[in-house]
């Protein structure tokens, strides 16, 4: 099974076919716009416009599991998501990315690049463990997703090249998306 097998829904209720996407780099992130990750969509935009010609797809999948900090149905989530961030890279129907009502898609990736853990070297990364322990030791156990802005590298293949937690800015993927294309 590679990614190519899954497939999943536009934000408009389209169905795709995720295997419209072989040969590209993929970065796949669970997002929610009113998450205060959501300062993330400006470095997914800067990197989807520096490299979709050279064949970097960005696929973002909404999810309210968190906080409920995608509350919107998905028309508003798009409007939303293009009005106050401009993205322009493709959104999907809002989905589960953990639990039993986990997307398939979400359940593949996880079990194809488990929970490392977060960088606990850096502040935010701590911040984060300590959050989710404290608060959240459900989510924080095992390799499910832990919060919002988890992303997920798949290589021109469909092979799962690694997972970036929550903490992980997108900019400091550019070195690494640019090995792959």
């Amino acid at each position: 099974m590679s990614f190519y097998n899954f497939i999943a829904n536009s934000i408009d209720g389209k169905f795709a076919d995720l295997s419209i996407y072989r040969g590209k780099v993929l970065l796949i992130v669970n997002t929610a716009s009113r998450c205060s990750y959501s300062r993330q969509f400006a470095d997914l935009q800067k990197l989807y416009e520096k490299y979709r010609k050279q064949g970097l797809e960005i696929l973002a999948f909404p999810c309210n599991q968190f906080n409920e900090k995608e509350p919107g149905n998905n028309s508003e989530v798009s409007a939303y998501c293009k009005s106050n961030f401009r993205l322009t890279f493709p959104l999907f129907e809002k989905v589960e990315v953990r639990g039993q009502n986990a997307h398939p898609l979400f359940k593949f990736l996880t079990e194809q690049a488990p929970f490392r853990g977060f960088d606990t070297q850096t502040a935010n990364g701590q911040w984060m463990q300590n959050f989710l322990q404290e608060k959240y030791p459900d989510i924080y156990a095992g390799d499910g997703i832990k919060w919002n802005f988890t992303k997920f590298l798949i290589d021109r293949n469909g092979h799962v090249q690694a997972r970036y937690e929550t903490t992980t800015e997108p900019i400091d993927l550019e070195e690494v998306i640019e090995s792959l294309l």
